[in-house]
């Protein structure tokens, strides 16, 4: 797009955004530049081979430890950059938030990550979230546009100045926030990571691993780039050399996420593409709704810190934990705008399901108080009709199409999470002591190789033997077998795993896990394979109790 037109629909934005200003106070001051592509910081300059290698590390989910979790995984473009899975609706985003009981109202709905677990695979229970995967405390912000921010995260912990995450040199003196923030996630036993992961860890099985193995779609441009190279070799095209490093890696991910800005949408066009409300919104926005305060300018943020009341300071103290300055008790990150009608929830804890309610909120000066509020929060009485329109201006008109049709830069892998790879439950457990049915836990890639592939158990008998069976063919109706519904092949079985006196103490509260190798052979590809949980049992009448079966392929 040409920087003129660009300029000219900004012009009309600026001149609705201080129409207020202007009439109190002469001419308004000149309107914003046009949205231009982010800087580049010195140390990391653009490269296609760099932005390409960035845009395989960052949609491969063998970056965490248990082969389920990209950086792609918790900012998809479709949703604006940030999370699908994210949903007041989904028990699984659901984190219990400060008071650690779950279904209260200070609960957050956040990114679900990965199941604990130790170096060698094996499950720990959360004291939280059990064997289930853990949720991010905070509702994951977009990627897209977050080349032009300052200081990354909600809190800003992610700083310009970008350290070797292993050497501990400075790599970028300034503008390497996207660099610093990148570097967090694959450690984080919550996000990417098992307890305890480290960098070396992470780049040794970069080292190995076959770019994209997991995903089932790559696509032709990334298919066309890995060419069947292996990672140091798309190192060694990047860098020079093949050597896979933290900041190395950190570098390419930020490359590519430079190329991830947004500037095509309805207000971009000359003239604006607004409908009639569309038109009354934008005025809103700038005049009654005071929403220029915080969102300037081309990308409608002005990146500064702030407490506008969504809950109490105290409930998730932000950008003070970085600063440890008390006027920034509960301050968070004033997102961008664009695209703002994808990524519902809203705000750092996705609290509001919807923009309607967002402006609700503001419309009513917010739902707390504390000394730092910012003084914009306060009640504004709009009616119905000016809502309405302050929410259609902030719908289509900010939305890029790019990104719903999944045009370049916005185009993307397929995940590994998002297929029919995914191991399918069936059938139904039985019940042991106290009634309780013990659970299968499987979310791994069940892919030819995967010398590490664990299947857990949950809510089972603590203190009693737990058996885990692998069979190439099913009982899919539950066969009756030792008063327990039966549903592998007892005359196929590839692996029978006993592992001793599960984890935790009674009914209800065992767990357990086992490893099985896969072999890497070729010929297994498209092998079905099916698997259940047995857990010795002294409930009168049957000696087990077990779980539902489960269904996978071997890809």
């Amino acid at each position: 797009m040409k920087h003129g037109m660009q300029h000219s629909a900004l012009t009309l934005l600026a001149l609705c955004g201080l129409a207020s200003v202007a009439i109190s106070q002469g001419p308004p001051p000149p309107p914003p530049p046009p949205l231009q592509p982010p800087p580049i910081p010195l140390g990391n300059p653009v490269t296609a081979a760099k932005t390409n290698l960035g845009k395989t590390l960052f949609w491969d989910e063998q970056m965490s430890t248990s082969g389920t979790v990209a950086c792609g995984t918790c900012h998809i473009f479709a949703q604006g950059g940030s999370d699908p899975r994210t949903s007041v609706a989904n028990p699984a985003a659901r984190h219990p938030g400060p008071d650690g009981t779950f279904n209260t109202v200070d609960d957050i709905f956040g990114s679900p990550g990965v199941a604990r677990q130790d170096a060698a695979g094996k499950y720990l229970s959360d004291v939280v979230f059990g064997l289930s995967p853990g949720v991010t405390g905070r509702k994951s912000p977009s990627v897209i546009n977050a080349a032009y921010v300052p200081a990354l995260f909600w809190d800003g912990r992610a700083t310009p100045t970008f350290t070797d995450p292993q050497g501990g040199g400075v790599v970028l003196a300034n503008g390497g926030a996207l660099e610093s923030q990148s570097v967090e996630p694959p450690l984080s036993d919550v996000e990417m990571g098992h307890v305890g992961t480290n960098w070396a860890e992470v780049t040794a099985r970069l080292a190995t691993a076959v770019p994209l193995r997991l995903s089932p779609q790559v696509g032709t441009q990334l298919t066309n780039y890995i060419a069947g190279r292996s990672y140091p070799a798309l190192f060694q095209e990047a860098f020079g050399t093949p050597d896979i490093t933290a900041s190395r890696i950190a570098l390419a991910i930020a490359t590519y996420e430079r190329a991830l800005f947004s500037n095509q949408a309805p207000v971009d066009q000359v003239p604006p593409q607004l409908t009639p409300q569309e038109q009354q919104g934008a005025q809103i926005f700038g005049t009654i709704g005071r929403c220029t305060v915080c969102h300037p300018g081309p990308r409608l943020t002005d990146d500064s810190f702030r407490y506008i009341g969504v809950r109490p300071q105290n409930d998730d103290l932000g950008r003070f934990a970085v600063t440890g300055q008390l006027g920034d008790r509960g301050r968070m990150k004033v997102p961008s705008l664009r695209n703002v009608e994808l990524r519902a929830p809203y705000f750092h804890n996705g609290s509001m399901p919807t923009l309607e309610a967002v402006v609700d909120f503001y419309d009513r000066g917010g739902d707390f108080n504390a000394p730092n509020k910012d003084p914009a929060i306060a009640p504004i009485g709009m009616t119905p009709a000016q809502k309405a329109a302050l929410v259609a201006f902030l719908k289509r008109p900010q939305t890029d199409p790019r990104i719903l049709a999944g045009q370049a830069p916005f185009d993307r892998p397929l995940l590994y999470s998002e297929s029919t790879r995914v191991p399918l439950a069936f059938g139904a457990g039985s019940p042991g002591t106290n009634g309780f049915v013990p659970r299968m836990v499987a979310t791994e890639p069940p892919a030819v190789g995967n010398a590490g592939f664990t299947l857990a158990v949950d809510r089972a008998n603590g203190g009693r033997d737990g058996i885990l069976v692998l069979s190439s063919v099913p009982e899919p109706f539950g066969t009756p077998f030792q008063g327990v519904s039966l549903h592998v092949g007892l005359s196929n079985i590839i692996a029978l795993v006993r592992v001793g006196p599960l984890s935790g103490v009674g009914p209800g509260n065992g767990f357990g896990s086992a490893t099985v190798a896969i072999p890497n052979n070729p010929a297994l590809v498209g092998t079905s394979v099916f698997a259940q949980w047995f857990v010795f049992d002294l409930t009168p009448g049957a000696r087990f109790a077990s779980s539902e079966g489960l269904a996978m392929t071997y890809f």
